[in-house]
């Protein structure tokens, strides 16, 4: 009797929960990739037309269509961008004016950065929120008191009076960057810089630069953003053609009743193309540094 009940019993058992499969449906994550690759596709829309406009002729720019196959490609265009409208002088000249105000600001901004977070001094805090306040003001708000203290002092027409604007413009957000990655470094670490003799220079350069380097990355990126192209202020301040910026080389083909629109955007891609290369090769890098000042530790 008690062996023909006990098989049954054991039927009726059920698997334990912890063995169960749940199987979940594919259907949110196939629509979270197709929405990011509609996404991507928005984005790289405006390249993609300007590559396409590049490489038109001149009277294909009028008609219904967003984008318009060359045939055959304008590489003219490109000739013309070189020659006529001067890109590699140009090119150099805002490299020139790039390089030294992104290294100045990101120089400027560890040292700073290292005197508000690490050195006790009086009204820190009030010379920080100062600081910190040029964010709200717009590079071109500075643009006539700029002029008339350049004008005043004969500095006009030189690329030095493009760099002291750029650098100071981009301090605060170098500062705002520097401050709150510097926060989440523990002092020990200096410390024992100090303990061992290293002095002041040498516990910045030293020490803390090779922590620091996503965040000078960040701050180098945002800042040739946003110099690189400046254009209002450099035809305020530039006269001589030896000495103008890249943005100029559109200006060549602006004409009074016509212009080589073409040309024109052969030149608007040679300018792109420096920012998305440096922004792809320190994706990661801005990243680190961004996210960083989000944790104190």
């Amino acid at each position: 009797m008690f062996s023909t009940i006990q098989p049954s019993a054991q039927k009726l058992q059920t698997k334990p929960a912890s063995s169960r499969i749940v199987r979940r449906s594919p259907w949110p994550r196939l629509a979270l990739f197709a929405f990011m690759i509609v996404v991507a596709l928005i984005q790289l829309f405006p390249l993609i037309w300007l590559v396409d406009y590049s490489l038109l002729k001149s009277g294909d720019f009028f008609g219904k269509n967003f984008l318009v196959w060359p045939d055959p490609p304008q590489w003219a265009n490109y000739k013309n961008a070189f020659t006529y409208g001067r890109v590699p002088l140009f090119f150099f000249n805002s490299l020139l004016v790039t390089v030294i105000t992104v290294a100045a600001s990101a120089v400027l901004a560890l040292m700073m950065g290292y005197a508000f977070t690490r050195m006790k001094w009086k009204l820190s805090g009030f010379f920080l929120g100062f600081v910190m306040l040029g964010m709200i003001i717009p590079i071109h708000a500075t643009l006539l008191p700029n002029f008339i203290l350049f004008h005043k002092l004969d500095m006009l027409n030189n690329l030095f009076t493009l760099i002291l604007p750029y650098t100071a413009i981009v301090i605060p957000i170098s500062m705002f960057i520097m401050t709150g990655f510097l926060e989440t470094i523990p002092r020990a670490i200096e410390e024992s810089a100090v303990m061992d003799g290293a002095g002041i220079f040498g516990v910045i350069f030293k020490i803390i630069f090779p922590i620091t380097k996503p965040a000078i990355a960040t701050i180098c990126v945002l800042n040739f953003i946003s110099t690189w192209n400046e254009f209002i202020m450099a035809n305020t301040f530039l006269t001589s053609e030896d000495i103008k910026t890249i943005p100029f080389s559109i200006m060549k083909f602006a004409g009074e009743y016509s212009s080589n629109y073409g040309a024109q955007f052969a030149v608007m891609t040679i300018i792109a193309l420096p920012t998305i290369l440096i922004y792809l090769l320190f994706t990661e890098q801005m990243t680190k540094g961004i996210t960083a000042g989000a944790v104190k530790g």
